[in-house]
């Protein structure tokens, strides 16, 4: 039985879906049957059909077989940068995956009696939380106020407070 995959972002499902189009256009280009295409490839017509479908849950090596049965290759680009003006989200509301105190002064003076260089995202809004009365009054700076808004908007419940 089959893998279940990780939770995929559909950008990626899109991806798969697109290489699982192309390798199927191109065994119809060549006039090859799939049962054909699936034995040069060392695998079964069911898995060359899950992979010109764009299923995540069949292996890598799969597809590479597939792809060399059909005179196909596989070229590795980094992503397009974003184009000004387009709807990628803000690099402001952003929440980074561990959060350096080195870099938000008020947070590393809320934290004074933490022994680390680095927090994760519910801990500083944890020590936020619970010091917000100091922290409004110690001055921040615009990226450590972006910080706690982003912090608010992503892991904030509803409760008045900061």
């Amino acid at each position: 039985m089959p893998s279940k995959p990780p939770s995929t972002p559909p950008k990626i499902a899109a991806h798969a879906l697109q290489m699982g189009a192309q390798i199927r256009a191109r065994r119809k280009e060549l006039g090859v049957s799939a049962t054909v295409v699936a034995e040069a490839a060392g695998m079964s017509r069911i898995t060359l059909y899950r992979i010109e479908k764009g299923e995540l849950s069949v292996t890598l090596g799969a597809y590479l077989n597939a792809l060399d049965a059909l005179g196909m290759s596989v070229s590795l680009k980094e992503h397009d940068q974003p184009e000004a003006g387009d709807n990628s989200p803000d690099a402001k509301s952003w929440i980074p995956v561990r959060i350096r105190l080195a870099d938000y002064p008020v947070l590393k003076r809320l934290a004074w009696h933490v022994h680390v260089d680095e927090l994760s995202p519910v801990e500083a809004w944890s020590i936020y939380q619970s010091n917000w009365r100091h922290a409004e009054s110690m001055g921040m700076s615009e990226s450590e106020t972006e910080l706690v808004e982003a912090l608010r908007a992503g892991l904030s419940s509803g409760e008045k407070g900061v």
